[in-house]
């Protein structure tokens, strides 16, 4: 089920081209597979997104989230760079999150501009760190970050978590097995590259768009991470979704408040 959630639909958007790619992965590490999306229209190669995908760190692949990638970048009018970050449990902690920054550095270097960092669920998480390690580790500059109902902290000890820990499409029981196998360890699960909602500071972060789902587990952490944020000085625009499931936007071509959250996303990243 959760993976049918970023299933492509038969009526998937065209966009101008679709490349697959591999880039270089953190020092040490496998090359990274990436799909690059290129819409149609002019001064779309500038200004890319980077999308990290969801699954629980542990599921989800480039092909699985292809619908999901060409929305966006139809969307949005922007060049966007799926990434085939590496998953749980084979490759834990800070595996996928070294990953994404990795890709993160590449688009900035390839495509110019200051890129925006995009992703769902464990992808939120890992968009939202990009965010962190582009701050204390000096850049790439990143325009904006979008973090669609994000898996921000192990901790699954929020009212959303007991209210929907039976839900439709992720349960408590879900989310504490994947963050067994993404963070295993006690050090790791505390650390704000896996955790960013326990980092010291939220201060000096892009502009946010961050949608919540309230029958989502997930719900709260998405909500705690607006506020912190808007704490913080950070511009957060938050949309939360009452009645809806986690991983809704990926039924838009069936659901109109999908079809509404994915407009409100691809207009925050066109601006």
């Amino acid at each position: 089920m959760l993976a049918s959630a970023g299933a492509r639909p038969k009526d998937a958007v065209d966009v101008a081209s679709v490349a697959d790619d591999v880039i270089p992965g953190p020092e040490g590490a496998p090359a990274i597979p990436v799909r690059v999306y290129r819409p149609t229209g002019p001064g779309s190669h500038g200004r890319p997104i980077v999308y990290l995908h969801g699954g629980g760190f542990v599921l989800g692949d480039l092909e699985l989230y292809d619908a999901t990638a060409r929305a966006l970048s139809a969307g949005s009018g922007r060049t966007l760079i799926s990434v085939g970050y590496r998953l749980a449990p084979e490759h834990p902690f800070p595996a996928a999150a070294e990953d994404a920054y990795a890709a993160l550095r590449w688009a900035a270097e390839h495509f110019g501009g200051a890129p925006a960092v995009a992703g769902d669920s464990a992808g939120g998480n890992l968009a939202a760190v990009c965010c962190l390690m582009a701050r204390d580790r000096g850049g790439p500059t990143i325009s904006r970050q979008v973090l669609i109902y994000p898996q921000l902290d192990p901790a699954q000890d929020t009212p959303s978590y007991r209210r929907n820990a039976t839900g439709c499409f992720l349960t408590a029981a879900h989310l504490r097995w994947f963050w067994r196998q993404y963070a295993p360890r006690a050090r790791d699960a505390d650390h704000p590259y896996a955790a960013p909602l326990r980092a010291r500071s939220h201060a000096r972060l892009p502009p946010a768009y961050i949608v919540t789902a309230g029958c989502d587990p997930l719900c709260d952490e998405g909500e705690a991470y607006a506020w912190a944020l808007s704490e913080a000085g950070v511009p957060v625009t938050h949309r939360r979704y009452d009645g809806m499931f986690h991983g809704f936007l990926g039924f838009a071509d069936r659901l109109p408040e999908g079809a509404e959250a994915r407009e409100g996303v691809c207009r925050f990243l066109r601006a």
